[in-house]
């Protein structure tokens, strides 16, 4: 049996693996969860997975969660080092990295510097630091597998071809529920209307990525070092429907794609049981009953925050890094009402075209940037309330 820990285990990525564990009980074992303030769910989970640690985000909520759970056979921990004592335990084999956004770094390094292979849900640990994590991956020896969808697609498809086949990579995105509306119409968007996705079910944070767009853009950055392909052969293309998850254009101009029903189970069940493939972990496809697959260009002027993210990986060195913690914070400001929707990308520019780039030479770095950045963006927007 397979020792797994989830990083973010209540969020909905860490819910669908426990749902995957759970259905295959004979090849993995849950050894260690870390959530942040639903330590309810937390303790729930630990009483129906055993772990042997858990973690919370807050120490202040020890005896509570102590209580909840009743067995005193699960340590509990806290903080930085509780996630870092969930990371390494000795017992796991596999890490599952489902924290949302920067947060989920440090943990996901650790856990590389220990030797743990990487279920990677965490993206933002790649677009900040992906040199750096790669690097380390391969003087550890990990295998580091990638479970968002569009990733795993291509994951998928260059199985058995080298970089050097590959003329361009294509990641596929769904448009989000603002495809079909005007520019005019969009200056009205209301969070809620913005968390309402189309064909996924994802956490509040990269639903409203997923609605600017800059989610496909992190996922640019990410695919840039994943694979080791430079940024102008990363494509992107509008699918509505999200059952082409992915493909890769090969140099004699064939193109392989993967398909699947939108389900995240799917991409957590391939990285968990890598090499080998789970069954009855999905619905099965019906091609008859899709009848029809439709394509089209991203509208980058409706959706700047993916020309930005191209421009942050030309840019180079920590300009992805502060693209992403300028997001962060513009996205958390959306969703309470405080900036609109397209305040979101005008503060990811203005902060791109105010910071300073750095070399990203160590993970000290990058956390430095992240938190300079944050109180850079916080500014910024605090200057947009003022002019408004």
């Amino acid at each position: 049996m397979k020792g797994v820990a989830i990083l973010g285990s209540t969020g909905s990525i860490g819910r669908s693996t426990l749902d995957v564990v759970s259905s295959h009980p004979d090849k993995f074992r849950v050894v260690a969860l870390a959530a942040g303030k639903n330590i309810q769910l937390l303790a729930q989970q630990a009483r129906e997975f055993s772990p042997d640690i858990i973690s919370v985000a807050n120490p202040q909520d020890l005896p509570s969660i102590r209580n909840m759970i009743g067995s005193s056979k699960v340590r509990i921990a806290a903080g930085s080092d509780g996630l870092s004592q969930a990371a390494t335990h000795p017992d796991v084999e596999i890490v599952l990295t489902a924290m949302v956004g920067s947060a989920g770094l440090a943990p996901t390094w650790e856990a590389i510097r220990a030797k743990k292979n990487i279920a990677l849900a965490n993206k933002e640990t790649m677009v900040c630091a992906g040199a750096l994590i790669m690097s380390e991956v391969k003087k550890q020896g990990v295998a580091l597998l990638p479970v968002d969808s569009e990733h795993c697609a291509i994951f998928q498809c260059l199985k058995g071809y080298g970089k050097q086949e590959a003329a361009r990579i294509i990641l596929t995105a769904s448009g989000g529920p603002f495809r079909r509306w005007t520019r005019e119409k969009m200056n009205k968007i209301t969070p809620e209307q913005a968390l309402d996705h189309p064909t996924w079910n994802m956490g509040a944070k990269i639903t409203i990525d997923s609605a600017t767009l800059m989610n496909k853009g992190l996922e640019v950055i990410e695919a840039r070092w994943l694979f080791d392909i430079p940024p102008e052969r990363i494509a992107v293309v509008v699918h509505p429907e999200s059952i082409v998850h992915s493909m890769v254009e090969f140099v004699d101009g064939q193109v392989l794609a993967q398909l699947g029903v939108p389900d995240m189970k799917a991409p957590i069940a391939y990285a968990l049981s890598y090499p080998d493939r789970l069954t009855n972990v999905v619905d099965r496809l019906s091609l008859p009953d899709l009848g029809t697959l439709h394509f089209e260009d991203p509208d980058t002027e409706k959706f700047p925050c993916l020309s930005l993210a191209y421009k942050a990986l030309t840019m180079g060195g920590t300009a992805p890094a502060s693209l992403n913690a300028a997001n962060e914070i513009a996205v958390d400001a959306f969703l309470n009402e405080k900036i609109s929707y397209f305040d979101i990308a005008a503060v990811v520019e203005k902060v791109l075209s105010e910071v300073q780039l750095k070399q990203v030479d160590s993970i000290e770095t990058v956390l430095a940037v992240d938190h300079e950045v944050r109180e850079i963006a916080s500014s910024v927007i605090d200057e947009m309330k003022k002019e408004s």
